[in-house]
């Protein structure tokens, strides 16, 4: 019989890891609250016209295609099949695709639903994401994102406030962080200046690896786009720039006084920083130029989150897209927002051993059984205890008292009580403490009390 396997880049979670990611969820979802935001969802599958092309090329090739149902190649002549191309048979053969992130759904949805909605919408969604990468550390081929969007102002104001959100999550979970800021429209003016304007794709893909590759692989991949040496050089001191943020604009000021797009990014960058001088961050805000974010739709500011103590890639990133909605026929609705990588904060939070005690929800309390009417007496003081929001559980069968015990142990859970013949006929209950092995008699209307 063959062993069962789960698919490479997913993962089974225990009941002790859902807590915790329940808690993750949680805590992100109350922030979102916190400012405003409300929660929608969209399904597991968009159609692959939805998400074709929104991602640039090396996207595309990351998203998981649904075959269709039934003869999925009755519209396949021999030729196609015999002439192997992949977009086409991908085309001919899968009309649906997993969503490979929450934020082309979300400019889907809003076009849709755009009589019902009230702008600004702010909106956040914590659900499962796909992409057909290669597993590795912290990275998955299905994972949760908890996105936070507003569309509909253009206001930097939604920065700040996406800033101060994502501030807030790590505050509370207890770590550190540098969120890395940049500007789509700084990257651009800097392709612009170097003479390699229409390369701007090229160019940021590239210099958006530079952490992972090194410099020298970035060049080697921007000559292989077809950038000159002399653009490539004219590119180094920028992507090395140093210095507070505050100098590294004055010095984009001088370098990229030609480029009206590139002044446009630098003054965006510092209206968001002026604003968030006004508020106290418990993370480092670091304008870094070579963050480039890979996605296509990303228009002006863009954020990406390390975790200062565990070498993980980014937990969470974002931007602001002024044109996502144009291509489902919603020209000119701008839009902004962030993305919490749930998995990757999982990871970081078990590293860093920072969840809570009370995160886990265990079971508080374990009713032993010894019969049927015992069971009688119990049942009623059981939902007593549940109405008072205390996690109680009774053992569903009259087994060996050892075999209850281990199963308390084996569960952690720290009390166990006992209601045998004696107990009832006094109208009470003994409470046994799992740590200490204590055993004391109770009124089963102060049992609460005791926990």
């Amino acid at each position: 019989m063959q062993k069962p396997t789960i698919p490479a880049g997913t993962r089974d979670f225990s009941p002790e890891e859902m807590a915790k990611r329940s808690y993750i969820f949680d805590t992100i979802r109350s922030v979102f609250h916190l400012y405003g935001f409300k929660q929608i969802e969209t399904p597991a599958m968009e159609n692959l016209s939805t998400l074709m092309g929104k991602y640039g090329e090396e996207g595309d090739k990351l998203l998981f295609k649904i075959l269709n149902s039934g003869d999925f190649l009755n519209k396949t002549s021999d030729g196609e099949l015999t002439e192997r191309n992949p977009l086409k048979l991908t085309h001919k053969f899968c009309e649906k695709g997993l969503r490979y992130d929450l934020t082309v759904p979300f400019a889907r949805y809003v076009v849709m639903h755009r009589n019902e909605i009230t702008f600004p919408f702010k909106r956040f969604q914590i659900q499962p994401v796909w992409r057909a990468d290669r597993p590795q550390k912290g990275r998955y081929r299905e994972f949760f994102q908890c996105d936070a969007d507003i569309v509909g102002s253009d206001s930097l104001l939604n920065e700040v406030e996406l800033i101060r959100i994502i501030d807030d999550v790590f505050k509370r979970f207890g770590v550190r962080t540098c969120i890395k800021m940049n500007n789509r429209k700084i990257l651009s003016g800097i392709a612009a200046i170097i003479g390699e304007a229409d390369k701007i794709t090229d160019i940021t893909v590239a210099i958006d690896k530079l952490d992972k590759i090194g410099l020298e692989k970035v060049n080697e991949e921007l000559a292989s786009k077809g950038i000159s040496g002399e653009a490539i050089d004219r590119l180094q001191p920028v992507i090395l720039l140093g210095g507070s943020n505050r100098e590294k604009l004055a010095t984009l000021k001088s370098v990229l006084a030609s480029s009206e797009t590139g002044q446009k990014g630098i003054e965006e960058m510092e209206t968001i920083l002026n604003k968030s001088d006004i508020l106290p961050l418990n993370s480092d805000l670091e304008l870094d130029l070579t963050l480039a974010r890979g996605l296509n739709y990303y228009t002006g500011a863009i954020f990406e989150v390390k975790a200062q103590d565990v070498p993980i890639g980014s937990i969470t990133g974002g931007g602001r897209y002024d044109n996502l909605t144009g291509v489902f026929g919603m020209p000119g609705v701008s839009g902004v927002g962030i993305s919490f990588g749930a998995d990757r904060i999982f990871d970081v939070l078990n590293q860093l051993e920072l969840y809570p005690q009370d995160a886990s929800q265990k079971t508080k309390l374990l009713f032993v059984n010894f019969g049927e009417k015992e069971e009688n007496y119990i049942l009623p003081i059981l939902a007593g205890l549940r109405e008072k929001g205390i996690n109680v559980e009774i053992y569903p069968e009259a087994a060996k008292m050892k075999k209850q015990l281990a199963y308390a142990d084996a569960n952690q859970i720290p009390y166990v009580v006992l209601a045998g013949e004696s107990e009832m006929a006094t109208g009470t209950l003994t409470l046994k403490n799992m740590l200490t092995g204590e055993q004391q008699p109770v009124a089963p209307d102060f049992l609460h009390r005791l926990l």
